[in-house]
């Protein structure tokens, strides 16, 4: 049962930081060039931290993937509070319910 809430929690983990990587990426590759270096430095980290929710898969480490999962869990809520300010609900009910469903999946592991 561990083995299974550990690859859970990391797969959650992992499809929540390459779909914000999707995102940034669109954005990047869609912005005008004004805004396109302030998308490009937010592609940068949605990068890093797809490349760290793939790390748990490799090496398996607990306490490593929980530090990962609350840091996208913290990242999906934050996106949800953007939703939130631009008035978009699909920008806010999606980043929310990931983050939610992530939470779920990190105390699930913490049992």
């Amino acid at each position: 049962m561990v083995m299974t809430s550990y690859y859970i929690c990391a797969l959650i983990t992992a499809i929540s930081a390459l779909t914000s990587l999707g995102f940034s990426i669109h954005v990047s590759l869609s912005a005008r060039y004004n805004k396109q270096t302030s998308a490009f430095y937010a592609s940068s980290r949605s990068i890093a931290l797809a490349i760290a929710c793939l790390i748990p898969f490799i090496y398996h480490s607990k306490p490593l993937l929980i530090e990962i999962a609350v840091t996208m869990i913290i990242v999906q809520l934050l996106d949800a509070a953007i939703g939130i300010s631009i008035k978009n609900k699909m920008k806010t009910y999606g980043p929310a319910l990931t983050a939610l469903i992530n939470l779920f999946a990190v105390i699930w592991i913490l049992n």
